[in-house]
């Protein structure tokens, strides 16, 4: 697949990366074991170190946007990994309240490209918040490596208790309407889907991106309409999806899944060539509209 920087990049070089993104595989293996490969005269060092993210180049919103106003935020968490958490809260700058918008990280913590579609949200007119779920032991470090890491440190279930709590101390915001939806990417799509279950009718719209599947047996728990967004080469997450499609079904849930041809694990995200913009920009119209709909 060509990418921007015209650089062809190998299936060989994406399975390693998936695999460095969703193991305890750490970036200098990564690199050396990319650096063993060769196609075609290139590098498989030079298509790794293509992948890695470029966040300064991924901005889409300025946080100095005058459509947005952007602060963090502190608040209780109960049960969660320390009792307390802090999370990136972005409101339009126009009068509210607002529909609101829980934005949830990849499995590295809040990084740049989440802050970013935080602030998209609030240019949507949505109260966005995404917590950092690694704010209990100092946030996110700066570095993705790091982040993953310390986000595998972490007691699971308490990881998403934070995020249970960070999305009621959404809805019941100031700010908020009261009205929540819930969007995620990766562990952040997984953990969109544990939402829908655990909120019932607190939960008003998912739009889960390319996400681990919840328990069959749980399915019946959701009441949330679901958008759910996955890539076409995505072997991990597709392979739950018909046991999922079996539940929702049986069960006479809405939902809507969209299967983005052409796209790999990760396509939303834009600091990495394995974003596709077309299959970005369509989830992105589709996640809107749904909850602009749910929402209202």
């Amino acid at each position: 697949m060509k990418q921007d920087n015209q650089i062809e990049i190998d299936q060989k070089i994406y399975d390693l990366y998936d695999e460095y993104c969703h193991s305890e595989m750490d970036r200098r293996t990564f690199l050396q074991r990319a650096s063993a490969i060769t196609i075609a005269g290139v590098s498989g060092l030079t298509m790794a170190q293509a992948l890695l993210p470029r966040y300064a180049e991924a901005q889409t919103i300025s946080f100095t946007d005058e459509r947005i106003k952007a602060n963090y935020v502190d608040y209780e968490s109960q049960g969660g990994t320390s009792g307390e958490m802090r999370g990136y809260l972005v409101a339009p700058t126009t009068e509210g309240p607002f529909p609101s918008v829980l934005v949830i990280h990849e499995n590295r913590g809040l990084n740049p490209y989440i802050e970013d579609v935080a602030r998209r949200f609030a240019a949507e007119g949505f109260l966005a918040l995404a917590p950092d779920g690694l704010s209990p032991v100092g946030g996110y470090p700066g570095n993705d490596d790091d982040g993953k890491i310390l986000q595998k440190s972490l007691d699971q279930g308490q990881l998403k208790q934070d995020m249970l709590n960070s999305a009621n101390f959404l809805k019941n915001h100031a700010l908020s309407s009261g009205k929540l939806g819930a969007t995620g990417f990766c562990w952040g799509g997984g953990t969109t889907n544990f939402l829908a279950v655990q909120m019932g009718d607190d939960l008003k719209a998912g739009a889960p991106f390319y996400g681990a599947a919840p328990s069959a047996e749980d399915v019946e728990k959701i009441t949330a309409p679901l958008a759910i967004h996955s890539a076409e080469d995505d072997k991990r997450i597709n392979a739950m999806w018909p046991d999922f499609e079996s539940a929702l079904t049986a069960n006479n849930k809405p939902y809507e899944r969209f299967v983005y041809e052409g796209t790999r694990h990760g396509f939303h995200n834009n600091s990495t060539p394995r974003y596709n913009e077309a299959a970005a920009n369509l989830a992105w119209e589709r996640t809107v509209a749904l909850f602009k709909t749910a929402l209202a």
